[in-house]
């Protein structure tokens, strides 16, 4: 009995190794991996790398060639690659030798007769495939499973991809049968059960089915932070709608970001505050910039050039003293949520980046000249 519990605490602690988010940091000029405690957990020793997909990473050595690295930091596909594109689905695309080929997570060359004019990447078990102007998809063994009708077409996500027939958009399942049939001017995609399209310049939303027109809208934005509700602009202002496409907030407003536990950001005459499901003012317009609360009861705010972090009470809890984007980088960057995921928050303080908590100290108190999030 006694081994039987040894065997099943190791394989436990196996299995919560080989999960462990890992960020890549480059420190020295070489990059490696942290662990949340801000330890590394492979050391910066890498020319270029990218962050883990899966239990995979792409990384470079010293002769400028790609291949990946699991999460001890061992290469389990030797770098002997012009250019790599991260694994998912178990398949990753990579050139060799000036072509683009599919690989598999033991580095051998698959699918080898798939017939199209150019090479997609795999999301979600499935990708695309073209023949002559049109595309359509293939699973991970290679089989058709839509054939190429669309003109245009967009990788699966939450179960369904936006398509292009007829220079109209719907959506189509992973079976090629029509969630949406392709009769609107523009669609997104399906995020928390709810889809926004439009018929020419007449926005609304698509409820069991059938287009309901929200009256006066402009454009409205997709329901990817919540489901509940989201925000649309009508007579060149903003405010907010339900999932009914009912107004819950009238558009008075120049800028707005979606509610997070019950408050957003909104903007008029050039300043910030935050405003809940009701339309009331909870915390006031006085700020250069604001971002949405995470589930961590924080957002970033912008007072002069700088960011710091406020409480849903509008208590300044983290001074001003960060940027938070830089070179096409962003804190913003999780799951769909901004600020402070986990705890942790990825802020620029001078010309490092580093980790803060939710009390400001920096993680490990350690800084990067490169830093990406956990994954």
């Amino acid at each position: 009995m006694k081994t039987k519990y040894l065997l099943l605490f190791f394989l436990v602690s196996v299995l919560t190794s080989s999960a462990q988010e890992l960020a890549l940091a480059k420190q020295d000029g070489k990059f490696g991996y942290i662990t949340k405690k801000g330890e590394w957990k492979i050391k910066p020793s890498f020319k270029v790398a990218k962050s883990f997909s899966g239990d995979l990473a792409e990384a470079m050595n010293d002769k400028k060639q790609w291949g990946f690295i699991n999460r001890e930091g061992d290469w389990v596909i030797e770098p002997t690659f012009d250019k790599t594109k991260e694994f998912n689905s178990g398949i990753a695309v990579v050139l060799k030798d000036k072509n683009w080929i599919y690989i598999n997570t033991k580095g051998e060359q698959v699918l080898t007769n798939i017939s199209s004019d150019k090479i997609y990447d795999f999301n979600d078990g499935f990708a695309l495939v073209r023949e002559g102007d049109y595309v359509g998809f293939i699973n991970t063994e290679g089989k058709t499973v839509i054939a190429p009708k669309f003109q245009k077409a967009f990788n699966f996500e939450n179960g369904y991809a936006k398509v292009l027939e007829n220079d109209k958009w719907g959506l189509s399942d992973k079976t090629g049968n029509y969630y949406v049939k392709t009769e609107y001017d523009g669609i997104s995609n399906v995020y928390n059960g709810q889809v926004v399209a439009n018929k020419g310049e007449t926005y609304g939303l698509i409820i069991n089915g059938t287009f309901k027109e929200v009256p006066g809208a402009q454009k409205i934005w997709d329901f990817s932070i919540n489901g509940e509700n989201t925000y649309a602009k009508k007579d060149d202002k903003i405010g907010f709608i339900d999932n009914k496409g009912n107004w819950i907030v009238q558009p008075t407003y120049d800028k707005v970001r979606a509610f997070v536990n019950g408050m957003a950001p909104v903007m008029k005459d050039k300043k910030w505050g935050y405003i809940n499901t009701s339309g009331e003012v909870v915390i006031p317009l006085e700020y250069r910039d604001a971002e949405i609360f995470s589930e961590d009861g924080l957002a970033p705010v912008k007072i002069d050039k700088l960011w710091g972090f406020i409480n849903t009470k509008g208590e300044m809890v983290i001074e001003d003293n960060y940027d938070i984007t830089a070179g096409g980088f962003s804190i913003f960057q999780k799951n769909n949520q901004k600020g402070f995921y986990d705890g942790l928050a990825r802020v620029k303080d001078k010309k490092s980046w580093v980790y803060i908590n939710t009390k400001g100290e920096v993680l490990n108190n350690i800084s990067f000249e490169n830093l990406e999030l956990f994954k």
